[in-house]
């Protein structure tokens, strides 16, 4: 590893300079990566200025960078580690799988079973389709909706995210008013009709009002697995219409899938969508997505019910669908959900984090918020300097704008790293993911770094006491 220097650019931060000078090892692979990679990354969640750190190696809630410091991690592979990191039961499952192929090019037993566990937890599942990816699955379930209803309009959420492909870019991380994203034609973002979630009613008038919407799209957390909460009524407003109108549900559980609960979202709220599309979960933290939902849309891939009804069948290939790596590892990490209660772990470790980190703001007498469902949490570090109290904070009184729409980068970063340098690995929201395998010592930990982290803010004058 080249010992160069990380960055030349001066700082008067505290906070990054002591990160940089924790962190040489990442910078030097930073400038390295910046040579041949777009920013120096292969994902742009985990881009952060100066540099974003470099790990090593992770198991269970932890993982080490290469410069040897420990972080209580709670990226949690982009919220894929329900199971923590290096699972004993999933890693042999992989290696056994490993001394029989890798990849066949032919079906196997294991995509069958996986198969069949997606169908047992899931409740709208009655078929389902593998794909490589979240994204993959996004854009399958749009054209099997499309297919199904003969119409062509997805009513999507603003700042609801379903992954990079051109027919969700517009609206969900910018162009929030509709217009395209570098590289998208406007005549396809204009297939999507973009509308705010903080009047359901507003979208209940729409479908009622129109006959060329195939589906309606969106995250039953809310934007960005809650960044942004759904009203209450939401979810079920928009099963009730879309019902009566013929229009397909289609329920975003890339993130909430085996989360929420061992049925998802779905589960959880007791609201069964026409489809939905998971990934990260489903496929134990190796690479895979899915469609899952009624018999009768996923038929539109059949061969033999397409033939049946002398219609054109969607085409779906896809070398990596159900490879035997990712299925070995869903197996055994969906037995694992399905049998000892892991989201209901998690989800009691994450409600105790929430309420600590909230206790620090309140002693510290920083006017921030601390909120999140699940097993996840989120921090609204208050970018536009709102009258709030953490005690009582309360998202939906915000809205999107302030909450997702308003931009918070560098004060965002300092957090990140502020943290980092006390052990603690966030995603950017800011926010992250809780497993199976956290505990009370990594509520501790993240408790004493955040504690640190907003003196030291205070001290560079980014954060003012309320």
């Amino acid at each position: 590893m080249s010992s160069a220097a990380p960055t030349k650019s001066a700082t008067n931060s505290a906070i990054v300079t002591d990160y940089k000078a924790r962190t040489q090892g990442s910078g030097a692979l930073f400038e390295r990566a910046r040579k041949v990679l777009p920013s120096g990354i292969t994902h742009d969640a985990r881009y952060l200025d100066p540099y974003s750190i470099h790990v090593a190696k992770a198991k269970g809630p932890r993982k080490w960078d290469v410069d040897g410091n420990e972080y209580v991690d709670y990226f949690g592979g982009h919220g894929a580690m329900l199971l923590g990191h290096s699972h004993p039961a999933v890693i042999d499952a992989v290696k056994r799988q490993m001394d029989l192929g890798t990849h066949y090019g032919s079906s196997h037993e294991l995509e069958v079973r996986w198969a069949e566990l997606v169908c047992e937890l899931i409740p709208s599942a009655e078929k389902v389709r593998f794909t490589a990816s979240g994204t993959e699955a996004s854009h399958m379930a749009i054209r099997l909706a499309r297919a199904y209803t003969g119409k062509d309009k997805i009513v999507r959420f603003i700042g609801h995210f379903h992954g990079w492909h051109d027919n969700v870019a517009a609206g969900a991380t910018s162009n929030y008013d509709g217009s395209s994203v570098p590289g998208v034609v406007q005549s396809v973002t204009d297939l999507s009709i973009l509308m705010p979630t903080d009047d359901v009613g507003a979208t209940v008038k729409l479908l009622e009002s129109r006959d060329d919407i195939a589906a309606v799209m969106f995250e039953p957390s809310g934007a960005s697995w809650g960044q942004v909460p759904l009203p209450p009524g939401f979810v079920q407003a928009i099963r009730d219409v879309t019902a009566k109108r013929g229009v397909v549900m289609l329920m975003d559980e890339v993130i909430t899938g085996f989360r929420w609960s061992s049925g998802g979202a779905q589960k959880a709220l007791g609201i069964t969508p026409d489809l939905c599309i998971l990934a990260k979960i489903v496929a134990g933290g190796l690479p895979g997505g899915a469609v899952a939902g009624k018999r009768e849309i996923l038929d539109q891939i059949d061969h033999a019910a397409s033939a049946a009804k002398k219609r054109d069948k969607i085409a779906h290939p896809g070398t990596y669908n159900a490879n035997p790596l990712s299925a070995a590892a869903a197996v055994t990490a969906l037995s694992l959900v399905r049998d000892e209660d892991l989201a209901e772990k998690a989800n009691k470790t994450a409600a105790e984090l929430r309420a600590a980190l909230r206790q620090v703001l309140i002693e510290e007498s920083v006017p921030w918020g601390v909120y999140g469902d699940s097993s996840a949490f989120l921090i609204y570090p208050n970018p536009t300097g709102e009258d709030v109290n953490p005690a009582t904070f309360d998202p939906l009184k915000l809205g999107f704008a302030k909450l997702k729409g308003a931009k918070s980068g560098a004060l965002t970063g300092k957090i990140r790293m502020g943290l980092m340098s006390h052990g603690v690995d966030i995603m950017g929201a800011p926010g992250g993911f809780v497993s199976a395998t956290h505990g009370g010592a990594e509520i501790e930990k993240t408790v004493h770094a955040l504690r640190q982290t907003v003196r030291a803010l205070k001290a560079e004058r980014e954060v003012k006491a309320a």
